[in-house]
């Protein structure tokens, strides 16, 4: 048989590994910057720009879509052309993807500071972005699809399943979060709202992470880790079972961020019940890959490629044991609004997604380079700095989170809440210094390992085309019993079609219903659309990313209750029906100030005016920055109107022809709330951007409060 010559490209594998550099290390800079503004407000520079608000969701975009995505794709385009023995289909598609990604990167770096976001956890992006993010993926797909089906090699690896899961389930992901009425050329409003926006963010939230934080990385494991080991995979039977049942079990589990929330209690509980399920596949997949290493630890102890590995492989097993137990209502009590959770989440982060793309560079860049590493001496203090700073950020969190649960919910002997919240944030700040203190070590180390790779590089010469040889792909005859299996490794496009049936039957069946049984959404009759200024104020609000530390969601617990709806007339805990006009929603993951659901009128206009302003003047210790820009900054009243159409045609009900009265509407209630601020001295014209984040902040709850006192006039 007749040997074919061709030639891998390292150029494009050596762009996204660059690229992964940078930006881990620029998402590394930004999320220490954002640990130490927690117990430091004043590092935020007093600016709009470098508030947490603002920096966080760069750091998340940073480090998920930037540092992990970029491994990701140069791990992909490394491995996917030796195991399909064929050059990438498509040198310009390849390159058009590389800098198709890396203006999204930029693109968010500028504008997620600039306050341009959609609010939506792990998607804020605007929609421009959103809609170059799908067609770049779509540009990738087609690169990877097509190199796939011009293999030379018969048989799909294992990688290559998981890379074909990756690819349609985030399409599918992307589209359904993505879908929004645009009111300008950078800002829109989500198409669902409330519960449904709830349970579509999280749907896409969860699973953001696992199909590109998890299927892509597994499959890098399971080419790399046993390349670097020289140790075919331990078992490619429990391979198999470990994708299949991965991709179907995940994509069901994303309603467990939000238990004992407004979600309807049967769609809380499938949330529960495959979380407790995913526990089986994913181990499947950590015990594949350690039990690859048997009869290797002596090599384990001196290759800093498989050091690497072999943590980031258990920190996978332990984020995804402690996933399914965090899911377990008993538990989720405790963790959820603390910095357990923040522990968890950094577990896979800095563990399995950092450590892994650390390990896959490592690997490739002394090949590509014809070399060896530099200095193996490097890569292991690199390695101790890494984990060192894993342990130093965890365990202080999961303190922190177990600190916070228990003074929330301590009551004194009269039945009295023990702790203000501020003492909650307070108590803990040594162990926020402790957390940065880990974050340093992990960054050094991250440093540490773009000096080693740049010197790797000086004493090397780059193979930009790697010589390789294969025999072409003859189609044979099929045996009559075959596996199901088998078939489907060979056919790459009925491959996607499975998964995308797969993964999609979790999604449709968790949100169909949750849109067509008008029992899943009771309707309150008291509670109205915000007005214009609310409406903008709410908009501020989203900008300045108040829903990172507060949540809008009162959960049905004593403690919860007693601390922001003490009273008879405040409406309890939270109900479905509140949220009906909220695009999007804005329920938080995270208390790193106190629940504002009931907000409205707990406070004055002036109190809030000057908390604004400074707030450790009205709350000494706190931790939240100023916001003195507000005062100043002239609010944009001529969004108004488009802003009030697109609310229109999302459902809610204005009356026909309210856009062209809305800004006087607007203007009346800022009147009354400059009126208010006279009363205690404060002088502020009525178009000032606080003006609208007062009135948003004292609506807040306003219209449920009275809800109680209405049933009961009703019953007598």
């Amino acid at each position: 048989m007749q040997v074919e010559k061709f030639y891998y490209d390292n150029k494009i594998v050596k762009a996204f590994g660059y690229a992964t550099i940078l930006f881990g290390i620029v998402g590394m800079l930004v999320g220490l910057w954002v640990a130490i503004q927690i117990y430091y407000p004043e590092s935020s520079l007093n600016l709009a720009a470098t508030t947490f608000g603002r920096l966080r969701p760069l750091h998340t975009n940073a480090i998920i879509f930037a540092f992990v995505g970029n491994a990701s794709f140069a791990g992909i385009y490394y491995s996917l052309q030796r195991l399909c023995k064929t050059r990438m289909w498509s040198d310009r598609l390849s390159w058009i993807h590389f800098w198709g990604w890396q203006f999204i990167i930029v693109a968010a770096a500028i504008t997620l500071p600039l306050g341009l976001t959609n609010g939506a956890e792990y998607a804020e992006l605007i929609w421009p972005i959103d809609i170059a993010i799908a067609l770049v993926w779509v540009i990738f797909g087609i690169n990877m699809f097509a190199t796939i089906i011009k293999r030379r090699e018969r048989h799909l690896y294992v990688a290559i399943w998981f890379y074909i899961a990756t690819w349609v389930t985030v399409a599918m992901l992307h589209i359904v979060r993505s879908i929004e009425i645009p009111y300008s050329a950078t800002g829109s409003y989500s198409w669902f709202a409330g519960v449904q926006d709830a349970l579509v963010q999280w749907w896409y939230g969860h699973n953001a992470v696992a199909f590109f934080l998890t299927t892509p990385v597994l499959g890098l494991m399971y080419y790399f880790l046993p390349k670097a080991a020289n140790r075919p995979v331990y078992s490619y039977r429990l391979s198999i079972i470990h994708f299949w049942a991965l991709i179907f079990i995940y994509i069901w589990a994303g309603p467990h961020h939000l238990l004992y929330t407004s979600l309807p209690d049967w769609a809380q509980s499938l949330g529960v019940v495959f979380s407790i399920m995913l526990i089986a596949p994913s181990w499947g997949g950590m015990l594949n890959g350690l039990f690859t290493l048997r009869g290797a630890w002596d090599k384990v102890r001196e290759d800093p490629v498989l050091k690497f590995m072999v943590v980031a492989i258990t920190c996978y097993g332990m984020a995804t044991f402690e996933g399914p137990m965090l899911s377990l209502k008993n538990v989720n009590a405790i963790s959820h609004f603390t910095d357990w959770t923040i522990a968890h989440v950094h577990i896979g982060g800095l563990g399995w997604n950092g450590f892994l793309a650390f390990a896959i560079l490592y690997y490739m860049i002394p090949k590509m380079w014809g070399t060896t590493l530099y200095s193996k001496k490097l890569a292991s203090n690199h390695f101790w700095l890494g984990t060192i700073g894993i342990i130093i950020y965890a365990v202080p969190m999961y303190w922190a989170g177990f600190e916070q649960s228990l003074m929330w919910k301590s009551f004194t002997p009269e039945g009295q809440l023990k702790f203000q919240f501020l003492e909650t944030v307070t108590n803990i700040k040594p162990l926020y210094v402790l957390r940065s203190i880990g974050g340093a070590l992990y960054l050094t180390g991250a440093l540490i390992m773009a000096y080693n790779i740049y010197k790797t590089i000086k004493q090397g010469k780059f193979i930009a085309n790697e010589a390789a040889e294969a025999a072409p792909l003859i189609k044979e005859v099929s045996p009559k019993k075959e596996y199901w299996h088998r078939v489907l490794e060979r056919k790459p496009v009925r491959m996607l079609i499975y998964s995308l049936i797969l993964v999609a039957i979790g999604g449709l069946v968790q949100i169909i219903p949750t849109f067509l049984v008008k029992s899943n959404i009771p309707t309150i009759a008291s509670v109205k659309p915000y007005t214009p200024l609310e409406l903008q104020g709410r908009d501020i609000y989203v900008r300045e990313g108040c829903y990172t530390c507060h949540s809008q969601m009162i959960r049905p617990f004593r403690d919860e209750v007693a601390r922001y709806a003490p009273n008879p007339g405040d409406g309890g805990y939270s109900k479905a029906g509140e949220f009906v006009y909220d695009h999007p929603f804005q329920w938080g993951s995270k208390r790193t100030g106190p629940d504002l659901a009931r907000e409205g009128g707990r406070q004055t206009d002036s109190w809030q005016y000057t908390h604004m302003y400074d707030p450790r003047t009205m709350s000494p210790g706190s931790i939240m920055p100023r916001y003195p820009w507000l005062l100043d900054r002239k609010l944009d009243t001529s969004s108004t109107p488009a802003k009030i159409r697109a609310m229109k045609k999302l459902g809610v009900p204005y009356p026909d022809g309210f856009d062209k009265v809305a800004n006087r509407d607007l203007m009346k209630q800022a009147q009354r709330i400059v009126a208010n601020l006279k009363k205690d001295k404060i002088e502020s014209p009525p178009n000032t951007e606080i003006i609208a984040l007062i009135a948003y902040l004292q609506r807040l709850g306003r219209d449920i409060k009275s809800e109680p006192q209405q049933q009961l006039a009703e019953n007598k």
